[in-house]
C-alpha cells in the first residue's frame, strides 16, 4: 500500500466520522441492523423515544452517551462495508422489516405497510424488470413531460417499448417549469418527493422551485429521455379507431401545422395543476394596475413600494406572501377561509454538507431516512381522518386523535401570535384538521405580525380600477393584484379532447367535473388509454405524488406486459369493475374528513363528491396496483401485425 493510499484512508474515516456525528439516530440504528445483523440495536437502551409532531427526531430522545455509542458502532460498520464486507441482512424478512420501522418511528406499524418497506430496500430496487414481447410498429404516446411523463418515459425505456413524449412547452418540468412565483417549492420533504429510481443530492430538506426543475432536467438527461421528447408540440384531440386498434391523435406542431399520429397506447401525463383558476369577481377585468396569477408570475415585476392585494390564502399565497412582505409598500391578503398550518423544524433549511455526504455515500441510510419520511408524512395519520360516530364533538374534530391534532396546531398558532391575539380568531379554522390541504408554515404567522400586512376576512364583492371592495363596504386601494386561487383541478384532462370507442367524449362521460377511473388510471370505453395522476389519486392524508405515479406506472407496465405477451391488441377496463371500485371510493369518503360539512374544499366537485383525493392508505393502493388482474379487462386479439407509425 502506498503512502498516498495510507494518507487517504484516515481522511476518508474522518469524513465519515463527521457525517455520522450529524446523522439522524433512528435512521442510523436501521443501518446498523442491516450492516451488522445485530438486532440488539432495536431494543433498549437504543430504542428511540417518540417525538411530537413531524419532527425528524434526530437525537431519538436518547442520552448523549447512548448516541455516542450508536455513532461509534455505525462508523465501524460503515467503514467495514466500504472496505468490502457484505451487508449482513440485505433483505430482512417481513416481520423484521416491520419491527425495524416501528423502532425507527417509535410507534406501531400495521402489517399491511410491509410491502412499501420491502419495495424501498436496495435489494428490491436492484431487481431487473421482466421481459416483454413487442410487435413491430408498436408505439406508446405520452402526453406531457412533467413529473408523471418523465416517470412514464423512464419505465417505458426500461422495457424497451418504443415511445414518444409530446410536450407543449420547450422544456421538461410541468408545474415546476411553469410556477416561478417567489417561494415556490414543495411542502413534502424532497427526499420523499424523489423518484425511487433517481436519488438526488438535495441542498434543502424542502426544495424550492429552481432545484426541483433542475432535478427533473437531471432525470431527463441521466436516463437519456430527451431524445424521446417532442417539445413545443401539443395534443389537440384523441379519437379511438376500433378497426386499427389505434388512437388517432391530432397534434399541433411547433410551426402551427396539424399532423396526425396513430399510437397503439396513449398515456396522459398532464396532471391536474392546469389550467389556472381565476375567481368570478365582478370587475376583475377593470383593475387599472397589474393583474396576474401566481402560476403566471411575470419574468420582470417590480413590487417595491407597491400596494399589493392578494386574493386567496392557500398554498401559493402561503409561499408567496412571506417572500414579498418586506419589499412591498403594503400587503393585503383576502382570505376566504383559514387553513390548518403545521410547523416543521427543517422547513426551508439547508441540509448540512455532512448529512448530504452520508445520503450520497450510504444507500441504506438514504433508504431508511426516506422510509421514515414516507410513514410520517403518509399513512401515519390516515386513522385520524376517519369519522367516529360516537365522538361527541363532530363539528370541531372527527375522533380523539384528530382532536389531539387540533389541540397541537391550535397551540402552535396561539404561541406564534401571542402578541397579536386579534389575529387568532381570524386564522384558527373551525373545521377538523386535514379537512383542507395541510400547509407547512414558512413564516406565515410571523408575516401577519408585520405592520405592512393586513389579513382581510370579509368576502371580496367587486374589483374596481383602484382597488378591492369587500362585503363590509371597505375598499382596499391597490397598485398590483395577485390572484392566488390555484388551478381548475376538478376538471381532469382539460388540455385536449378525447373520444372513446363509442365516439363519446371523455368530458361528457365525466359530466365535466365528475371524473372517475378504475384505480384512478383506466376507464371503460377508452381502450389502450391510461391516465396518470387521475381522479381520486391525490394522497390527501399525506405522501408523495412521485410515489403515487410510480405505483401507477408499475401497474401500467404490467397491463402492457400482459396484453402484449398474450398477443392482444386491445385492453379495456370492464364497466362493472370500474363502477364497483368507484362505489367503494365514494363509500369510504363518506366516512372521511373531506366530506365533513364544515368547510369548502377543492377536493369536492359541484355535486359534493370527492374527486381529487384517494380514500386509501398508500399501502393499500400499493397492493391494489402491485399486479394487474386480467379478469378486470376485456382483451381483443391483435387484428393484424402493427404497421410503422407515420405522420401526415
Amino acid at each position: 500500500m502506498t503512502d498516498s493510499t495510507n494518507d487517504a484512508q484516515p481522511a476518508n474515516e474522518i469524513r465519515f466520522a463527521e457525517a455520522l456525528s450529524d446523522a439522524n439516530i433512528p435512521t442510523l440504528l436501521m443501518v446498523l441492523v442491516q450492516l451488522t445483523g445485530e438486532l440488539r440495536w432495536l431494543e433498549p437502551p437504543y430504542r428511540p423515544q417518540r417525538p411530537r409532531g413531524l419532527s425528524d427526531n434526530d437525537d431519538g430522545g436518547l442520552s448523549d452517551a447512548v448516541q455516542a455509542e450508536i455513532r461509534a458502532a455505525a462508523l465501524r460498520a460503515v467503514l467495514d462495508w466500504r472496505a468490502g464486507k457484505p451487508v449482513a441482512l440485505p433483505a430482512p424478512d417481513a416481520a423484521l422489516r416491520l419491527k425495524m420501522l416501528a423502532c425507527a418511528m417509535s410507534e406501531e406499524i400495521p402489517v399491511g405497510y410491509d410491502s412499501i418497506i420491502e419495495a424501498e430496500l436496495p435489494a428490491a430496487q436492484a431487481t431487473s424488470p421482466s421481459s416483454i414481447e413487442i410487435p413491430n410498429g408498436f408505439e406508446v404516446l405520452v402526453i406531457g413531460a412533467g413529473v408523471s411523463g418523465l416517470c412514464a418515459a423512464y419505465n417505458l425505456k426500461q422495457l424497451g417499448l418504443p415511445f414518444t413524449v409530446i410536450e407543449k412547452s420547450g422544456s421538461v418540468g410541468g408545474v415546476w417549469r411553469d410556477n416561478r412565483y417567489p417561494g415556490a417549492g414543495v411542502d413534502t420533504p424532497n427526499h420523499l418527493y424523489t423518484f425511487s429510481f433517481a436519488p438526488y443530492d438535495w441542498s434543502m430538506y424542502f426544495a424550492l422551485r429552481d432545484e426541483l426543475k433542475e432535478y427533473l432536467e437531471d432525470v431527463t438527461d441521466r436516463f437519456s429521455l430527451r431524445a424521446h421528447i417532442q417539445f413545443d408540440t401539443s395534443v389537440e384531440t384523441l379519437a379511438y379507431d376500433k378497426a386499427s386498434q389505434r388512437w388517432r391523435v391530432q397534434i399541433r406542431m411547433p410551426d402551427g401545422s396539424l399532423e396526425t399520429r396513430s399510437p397503439n397506447v396513449v398515456i396522459s401525463a398532464v396532471g391536474i395543476f392546469n389550467p389556472v383558476k381565476f375567481p368570478d369577481i365582478k370587475g376583475l377585468d377593470q383593475f387599472a394596475g397589474k393583474v396576474f396569477h401566481t402560476a403566471e408570475w411575470p419574468a420582470e415585476v417590480d413590487l417595491v413600494g407597491q400596494r399589493v392585494a392578494v386574493i386567496g390564502n392557500g398554498a401559493s399565497a402561503l409561499q408567496t406572501c412571506p417572500e414579498i412582505q418586506h419589499e412591498v409598500g403594503a400587503l393585503t391578503i383576502f382570505q376566504r377561509s383559514p387553513h390548518w398550518i403545521a410547523p416543521h423544524e427543517q422547513f426551508r433549511k439547508p441540509i448540512p454538507e455532512s448529512v448530504r455526504f452520508l445520503l450520497r455515500e450510504v444507500p441504506l441510510y438514504r433508504t431508511w431516512y426516506r422510509l421514515r419520511l414516507g410513514w410520517a408524512f403518509g399513512d401515519r395519520i390516515h386513522g385520524a381522518l376517519q369519522k367516529d360516530a360516537d365522538w361527541p364533538h363532530p363539528a370541531r374534530a372527527l375522533n380523539p386523535v384528530n382532536d389531539s391534532h387540533r389541540e397541537y396546531f391550535s397551540k402552535y398558532v396561539r404561541t406564534e401570535l401571542a402578541d397579536r391575539t386579534d389575529l387568532i380568531e381570524k386564522v384558527l379554522p373551525t373545521y377538523p384538521p386535514f379537512g383542507k390541504r395541510l400547509l407547512m408554515d414558512n413564516g406565515w404567522y410571523k408575516m401577519l405580525r408585520n405592520p405592512k400586512v393586513t389579513l382581510e376576512t370579509s368576502a371580496v364583492t367587486e374589483i374596481k380600477p383602484g382597488g378591492v371592495v369587500t362585503a363590509n363596504g371597505q375598499t382596499c386601494a391597490a397598485d398590483v393584484l395577485i390572484i392566488a386561487t390555484g388551478f381548475d383541478v376538478l376538471r381532469f384532462l382539460t388540455c385536449f379532447e378525447a373520444y372513446g370507442k363509442s365516439g363519446r367524449s371523455l368530458r361528457e362521460t365525466w359530466e365535466d367535473d365528475n371524473a372517475k377511473a378504475y384505480l384512478g388510471t383506466v376507464m371503460p370505453d377508452f381502450p389502450n388509454f391510461f391516465c396518470l395522476y387521475g381522479p381520486n389519486l391525490q394522497p390527501g392524508h399525506g405522501g408523495s405524488l412521485m410515489f403515487v405515479v410510480e405505483m401507477q406506472m408499475r401497474y401500467v407496465m404490467d397491463v402492457l406486459r400482459k396484453m402484449l405477451n398474450q398477443g392482444a391488441g386491445v385492453f379495456e377496463c370492464r364497466a362493472e369493475v370500474h363502477d364497483a371500485y368507484n362505489a367503494e371510493v365514494d363509500a369510504k369518503h363518506a366516512d372521511m374528513v373531506w366530506t365533513h360539512p364544515g368547510m369548502e374544499t377543492y377536493y369536492r366537485n359541484s355535486q359534493g363528491r370527492v374527486v381529487v383525493n384517494s380514500p386509501y392508505l398508500n399501502a393499500t393502493y400499493f397492493d391494489l396496483t402491485r399486479e394487474a388482474k386480467p379478469a378486470d379487462f376485456m382483451f381483443e386479439p391483435r387484428v393484424r401485425a402493427a404497421t410503422p407509425n407515420s405522420l401526415g
